[in-house]
């Protein structure tokens, strides 16, 4: 089979090395799995990547309900998850940390966090203000 290499999205020789272990073939049963697995990764990679529609995938990448259906299940299952965290630890171990990070930063900036009272005290604090006003 050739491979069509048409967006800038598509997995290198590389970067498929490192995933195609990680995602898992094809159920057993059923209908023979005609498209190759690379090809509905370089697929899924496009739809995210580029913010397009999945109907709108161009016609030499699988058919677009294939594509939504593997991506789909594979969310549900939890392997974007799991794919993330090994390919985290990965990195940490080439840049010589461990590879599970044993300490996490929060800060103001990253968490939102509520006004003690919420919108019902500045209603009241308005009300007040404007009746004094007036």
């Amino acid at each position: 089979m050739t491979r069509r290499r048409t967006s800038s999205t598509d997995t290198s020789d590389a970067e498929w090395a490192i995933l195609s272990p990680l995602i898992p073939a094809p159920r057993p049963g059923g209908r023979p799995a005609r498209i190759a697995r690379r090809d509905i990764v370089d697929a899924i990679f496009y739809v995210k990547r580029g913010g397009v529609s999945w109907r709108l995938l161009p016609a030499d990448f699988p058919y677009w309900k294939t594509v939504y259906d593997d991506f789909r299940q594979w969310k549900q299952s939890g392997l974007w998850e799991r794919i993330n965290n090994a390919l985290r630890a990965q990195t940490r171990e080439v840049l010589g940390r461990n590879a599970v990070p044993t300490a996490g930063i929060v800060d103001s900036r990253s968490v939102k966090t509520s006004q003690k009272g919420g919108p019902v005290v500045t209603t009241a604090a308005r009300r007040s203000t404007d009746e004094n006003t007036t």
